[in-house]
């Protein structure tokens, strides 16, 4: 396999390497004589006060070597190519790529599971792909909290739930990790039938005795597209989810009352499929795992409180899928409130992958086009920021822009409410 080069994409003005005069293109080999593999190599290795870099330049003609001191505060101001991201080696039968339909990007066909990004973005992989070099490179760089699938601790159902034969046994992987203090956040995937009943129960103690190596640990219903393999896994029912909430609620005030925090997390859809009401905000601790769907409608509902916004009169669409849907009667008053506006919920139902999935993240972008269109009698529309990528596009390949031109009013994107409407005051 090729080895990946790792180039310079952008340069900070006025930064460290703004003064050593790398640019866009000029590929970077080594520090201090350790050869260069990826962005991780690059902030690690480059942390020190003082290094040798060798580097290319962007003809690829010339090799340079700069003696570098980094004086403290001087930001390195370098951005680098995306890595290839590492794919994954399970063939999991809820697998989300599996149920998108045919003629997406190609992007979205690629399985990854990769421990960097697991690292940088939070993103959850299974470990299930790491060779030795990898783990040795965990350890080095401390690359602490991981965000970790689980899914099932018995070696057997988890090799079962994963299509992989050869997936090593996670509780081992885990223990080792602790042992050089690398923590993890875990999730467990719910499938009915299979890792619910006495083998979470069994999953929940195996990952709570190894102490302070899980830091969490959260439950998500497994969630199907009308794409997926709906002969071979179902989604949950209200009875089996009830079930898993009590379990998660044991081990919840156990935890609680040993280590100070709750530590087991059910997710929001979880509490809707079994038509429970949500935790307090205080059962979510630091809302560790927001990001997965833990708490996101009491992590709102605090945003909110910080409102600092004077939009009296105004007419605001709110526009999200069909789950936050069923919660955002619990957030919008607190919005009116703050602002002075009046709020206008519009729930989107996903054309593009079937009524089944619900998450707001994965709404296409024609559907807010469609949504929007007659709308100009709203004076802004508030569409949800995990609908769109880094990139600005939507799951659909839709541009941010080419929806902002195509509305008739002012379109903002938004994670928590504040980031779109605090400060801003009348909107012109």
């Amino acid at each position: 396999m090729a080895v990946q080069l790792v180039r310079v994409t952008r340069v900070e003005r006025g930064s460290l390497g703004y003064e050593l005069g790398l640019k866009p293109g000029t590929e970077l080999l080594s520090v201090d004589g350790r050869e260069l593999t990826d962005f991780l190599d690059w902030e690690f290795l480059t942390a020190e006060d003082r290094f040798v870099l060798l580097a290319r330049d962007p003809t690829g003609e010339q090799t340079v070597e700069y003696d570098v001191e980094r004086p403290e505060g001087l930001a390195l101001g370098v951005e680098l190519e995306p890595p290839h991201v590492r794919r994954c080696a399970n063939r999991c039968d809820f697998c989300f790529v599996d149920g998108n339909p045919l003629g997406m990007r190609d992007a979205l066909y690629i399985r990854d599971d990769d421990y960097r990004l697991s690292f940088r973005h939070g993103n959850f992989a299974t470990l299930t792909n790491l060779k030795q070099a990898d783990e040795d490179r965990i350890k080095e760089y401390h690359l602490s909290p991981l965000y970790v699938s689980v899914h099932a601790t018995d070696p057997v159902v988890r090799r079962r739930l994963l299509r992989n034969p050869l997936a090593p046994d996670i509780l081992t992987q885990l223990r080792d990790f602790g042992n050089h203090d690398i923590r993890c956040h875990t999730q467990i995937v719910l499938q009915p039938g299979l890792n619910d009943g006495d083998v979470l129960r069994q999953s929940l103690n195996d990952l709570y005795g190894l102490g302070p190596t899980v830091i969490s640990v959260s439950v998500v219903p497994v969630g199907l597209t009308e794409f997926s393999k709906h002969h071979l896994v179902r989604e949950p029912t209200a009875h089996e989810c009830r079930e898993s909430v009590q379990l998660l609620d044991g081990f919840a005030d156990r935890a609680l009352q040993e280590r100070g925090s709750h530590w087991a997390y059910g997710s929001d859809e979880l509490y809707i499929v079994a038509r429970l009401a949500l935790p307090p905000a205080a059962r979510y601790d630091g809302f560790e795992q927001f990001e997965n769907g833990v708490g996101a409608v009491r992590f709102l509902r605090q945003k909110v409180e910080l409102l600092n916004a004077e939009l009296e009169g105004m007419r605001i669409g709110v526009y999200t899928g069909t789950a936050m849907g069923r919660l955002m009667p619990q957030i919008l008053p607190a919005v009116e409130s703050a602002t002075g506006a009046f709020c206008e919920l519009t729930v989107l139902e996903n054309d593009l992958f079937g009524p089944l999935v619900t998450t707001a993240g994965l709404l296409p972008g024609s559907a807010f086009v469609s949504a929007l269109r007659d709308r100009a009698d709203l004076d802004l529309a508030l569409v949800p920021a995990e609908a769109v990528n880094d990139e600005g596009l939507f799951i659909d390949g839709m541009t941010l822009k080419q929806l902002m031109a195509t509305a008739p009013l002012e379109v903002r994107i938004s994670n928590d409410f504040v980031d779109a409407l605090s400060d801003r005051g009348a909107i012109g």
